[in-house]
């Protein structure tokens, strides 16, 4: 009997801190199994969070910067209809009102330069902290990584590292499988084969050594596609058979099936 088993590797650089994982343990999907170091990370993300700070007050006021501007042209605007009536009357000259009119473009076009320059300013800012907003994403996500979490439910077969030793990403942490679904891996002939189809239910008789033997149903996961020799451990009814197919049977272990167990199929 086998069972899929995933090897958890570390995803993160730094001194394992803790790690209570111990074999034979069984553990849920998700479950937080131990910690790498990742004080560095956190103090990096402190010094982004204060330069995104920094640049977020530093955003210039628009509104609040070009009200002046914006009250001197509507005090021109409004000396200018004044002197347009006095003009009508005879009591301006047309020179006060072309100078009204240049002072009222020249104020227009202050207004504009300034209103390019801060929004350019502001666009830069924004820039900046979206870059910084991303680098703060992946540092999050580096520290997230740091946790040390089984993947899967199931059972921890092999524990290779302890706490206070350096993890590397891609180092081997520790192996896990899920023991309540197991299979037998069997050998058929081609012969036999004819009788069995993927979804098959079958009869795993499962070897405890002595005279203890207890059935399981099974169900034909998978058969390969091609033949091999037959194994030195594998005994066939036909001697002469020396290729056979493999093939995978699920069964639903009640916690006595173990890995490594003999069984045999009865079609």
């Amino acid at each position: 009997f086998e069972a899929v088993d995933v090897i958890v590797s570390s995803e993160a650089s730094g001194r394992i801190l803790s790690f209570d994982a111990a074999e034979g343990m069984s553990v849920s999907r998700g479950e937080m199994l131990g910690v790498v170091d990742s004080v560095q990370l956190h103090l990096q993300r402190r010094q982004l969070k204060a330069q995104q700070a920094a640049l977020l007050s530093s955003r210039p006021d628009i509104q609040k910067q070009v009200t002046s501007l914006r009250e001197q042209i509507a005090k021109q605007r409004s000396e200018q209809t004044r002197v347009e009536n006095m003009l009508r009357d005879g009591a301006a000259t047309t020179k006060q009102l072309d100078d009204i009119q240049a002072q009222i473009r020249i104020l227009e076009g202050q207004l504009t330069a300034m209103l390019s320059t801060l929004n350019s300013n502001s666009a830069t800012i924004e820039s900046n902290v979206e870059a910084l907003e991303a680098q703060i994403a992946l540092l999050d996500d580096r520290i997230e990584k740091c946790r040390i979490v089984s993947p899967i439910d199931g059972t921890v077969l092999l524990k290779y590292v302890e706490a206070g030793e350096l993890a590397t990403p891609g180092k081997p942490l520790m192996k896990i499988a899920d023991l309540n679904n197991i299979y037998l891996r069997a050998y058929f002939t081609s012969d036999q084969l004819a009788d069995i189809a993927l979804g098959d239910t079958v009869t795993v008789t499962a070897d405890f050594g002595g005279d203890e033997l207890i059935d399981y149903t099974g169900r034909i996961a998978w058969i390969s596609a091609e033949s091999e020799f037959t194994p030195k451990s594998i005994q066939t009814k036909d001697s002469r058979a020396n290729l056979v197919y493999a093939v995978k049977i699920y069964v639903e272990n009640d916690g006595r099936i173990k890995i490594g167990h003999y069984g045999k199929v009865t079609l």
